[in-house]
């Protein structure tokens, strides 16, 4: 494997590709912006001049985000929201536009999962990982392109999705029928309001590890050795690719890129082998022992 060399290694974190003041006088509204690949994106955006409002349920997690914001420079407003609930959203987006201005920019970032047989999910667990991940990006985006309409303004909306929304997630069906969902309404909302100057995009990051990634999403890694290695492009993603993705997406260099779902993860999702491994059960997989009704 002598003359494999995968791709190259992105510039270092603080570099950006677009004009600094890119985003000057734009508020951007994060959901779930505190923390990971959210606050990752918060801080690209912040980079080029953009003003952040990044809204959580959890106080950690805005203390999180306001502190590394801060550090960059930038203008930062936390707003507690539940993205479950519409009333809340409304709320927060009062609150981001009383700070600073109506947001130019919403990343839908905010998610819920964890790995779990099919057969062992709870209606409940079911319910909020749907509830959080589909109905809480429909939601505030409603509110986002309602306000825009409203004032005749333009906007974009990027939604944060996953690649199983194609090739389905065994051990996720709850988190990958409602990426599924988020990538159709990304490709649904980009024609309804493309005519209020609204545009909508769905990001969907690979490999990604981070500080902030949940015990069960970090286990599942832990069991597999050599990340490099299983992917492609013999490297995973620095998070700041994922924040340069987003930025452009949302620039003015992207304004005709609309209903688009941009997948980095250095074509991992697309590898297939020629041949196929055994079949190994989820519950296999997890270490969990036979299904027990009841």
């Amino acid at each position: 494997m002598s003359d494999l060399i995968g791709l190259p290694a992105p510039p270092p974190a603080g570099d950006t590709a677009l004009k600094p003041g890119t985003f000057d006088d734009v508020a951007v509204f994060v959901t779930g912006g505190g923390t990971g690949l959210g606050k990752a994106i918060a801080s690209e955006f912040a980079r080029l001049g953009a003003s952040i409002v990044i809204a959580s349920r959890k106080d950690d997690h805005l203390d999180a985000g306001r502190e590394t914001i801060a550090a960059l420079g930038a203008p930062v407003r936390v707003v507690r929201c539940d993205i479950r609930e519409p009333e809340d959203i409304a709320r927060a987006f009062d609150e981001a536009t009383d700070a600073f201005a109506l947001p130019g920019v919403l990343v839908n970032n905010a998610a819920a999962n964890f790995p779990v047989p099919a057969e062992d999910m709870s209606p409940n667990a079911w319910r909020t990982v749907v509830d959080i991940t589909l109905n809480g990006t429909f939601f505030c985006a409603r509110e986002f392109a309602r306000r825009h309409i409203v004032a005749g303004t333009p906007g974009s909306i990027i939604n944060v999705g996953a690649t199983y929304a194609w090739t389905g997630g065994p051990g996720f069906a709850h988190s990958a029928a409602a990426k599924a969902g988020v990538k159709n309404l990304t490709e649904s909302l980009a024609v309804e309001w493309g005519p209020y100057g609204i545009q909508v995009n769905g990001l969907v990051p690979g490999l990604f590890p981070h500080e902030d990634m949940t015990s069960d999403i970090r286990g599942n890694l832990d069991r597999t050795s050599d990340k490099d290695v299983c992917q492609p492009a013999m490297r995973v993603g620095q998070r700041q690719e994922l924040g340069w993705a987003a930025t452009f997406l949302a620039s003015p260099y992207g304004r005709f890129i609309s209903g688009h779902t941009l997948v980095v993860d250095g074509a991992n999702w697309q590898r297939r082998s020629l041949t196929n491994p055994p079949v190994v059960t989820v519950r296999e997989q997890m270490g969990r022992g036979p299904f027990q009704p009841g």
